[in-house]
């Protein structure tokens, strides 16, 4: 009899019902649908209207750029083994970050990607000096986010060239502090080890994940970028960014702090950054120049994947270095403090 019971199937477990984020969403959609007529007298404010005008406005701006930067970071971590850039940088730490610094133009990528490929670079032993210049270059100066800065401000080559300048600068001058005063027992032993390729069988469901990944946590920072944007249009008296233009310290200071907080992805800050009109140019300048270098999101990737130890002194030093270089390339290549 026990024989017969131990050999009886287990009952099957019935399978319970999981609300999902698609579940919501399709409920949201919904309810929007049927309530549309008292969703639009109870939307029928001034205020709300301008909102509503700009959150709409940063969000369609930004979401081409955000697809293609997330393609091209999907495309980097299936199909672009880090072995091709251990092969071309120079053995020399310091040389080596210059390269690397560069390399992030040719192979762009979202702050979320770069780390990952930032600590892939060091499991296959890239110097860390160099891997973590290529994690500051990589979502900064790329064409992708550069052309969509050029978008966001029509008729200012000088500031796309001086967003460039200062966060390329950013990148080297890490690289070159990490390499003299870095330390190896600062980041945590899985973070250097070897990591193994993609196999080619796995390629395109990598490539496929990682952009869906990305898109996906990228899309929900720029939601939220989005909405405290308008907000802010809207909320925030337009005296207040006048003061902040009068005083301009403080104004670089509130932006490089709102930077960090908003974490925005490279490839739509641009929009959010051009929709504070009241605003100078210099204090925007720092914004676009600190938010892909670190912000609260970078600070617990970074923390997740090279440890606590690394993140509480990579990212407040990184914080001080991306708003010197911001102002500096700023009172050089826009004509001054404006």
């Amino acid at each position: 009899m026990n024989a017969l019971t131990d050999t009886a199937d287990p009952p099957k477990r019935k399978r319970r019902f999981r609300v999902g984020s698609v579940e919501v969403l399709c409920a949201i959609l919904l309810i929007a649908i049927l309530g549309q007529g008292q969703l639009q007298q109870l939307f029928d404010v001034p205020a709300l209207r301008t909102a509503s005008t700009v959150f709409v406005a940063v969000c369609v701006q930004a979401l081409p750029f955000l697809v293609l930067g997330v393609l091209i970071s999907g495309a980097i971590a299936a199909f672009v083994p880090a072995r091709v850039l251990e092969k071309v940088l120079p053995k020399r730490a310091g040389a080596a970050v210059g390269v690397a610094g560069l390399a992030g133009v040719a192979l762009p990528g979202c702050e979320c990607a770069s780390v990952p490929v930032a600590r892939r670079l060091m499991g296959q032993g890239v110097a860390p000096a160099a891997a973590l210049a290529f994690l500051l270059a990589a979502p900064a100066v790329n064409p992708v986010v550069l052309v969509a800065t050029a978008v966001a401000f029509p008729g200012k080559p000088e500031l796309v060239l001086a967003r460039f300048a200062g966060s390329l600068a950013t990148a080297m001058v890490m690289g070159w502090l990490w390499a003299r005063w870095g330390k190896l027992e600062w980041i945590t032993e899985r973070a250097l080890r070897r990591l193994p390729d993609v196999a080619r069988g796995q390629r395109w469901r990598v490539f496929a994940e990682t952009a869906r990944t990305d898109l996906v946590e990228a899309g929900g920072f720029l939601v939220l970028g989005a909405l405290i944007s308008s907000t802010l249009n809207v909320l925030v008296p337009a005296k207040w960014f006048g003061v902040l233009g009068d005083q301009i310290v403080l104004g670089v200071i509130v932006m490089a702090v709102l930077a960090v907080v908003l974490a925005l992805c490279s490839e739509a800050d641009a929009f959010v950054a051009a929709s504070l009109t009241a605003l100078p140019l210099l204090p925007k300048l720092v914004f676009l120049v600190v938010g892909p270098a670190v912000d609260v999101k970078l600070f617990a990737l970074q923390a997740g994947t090279f440890g606590k130890s690394f993140a509480i002194r990579f990212a407040p030093a990184t914080l001080v270095v991306a708003t010197a270089c911001g102002v500096i390339s700023g009172v050089l290549l826009l004509g001054g403090v404006q």
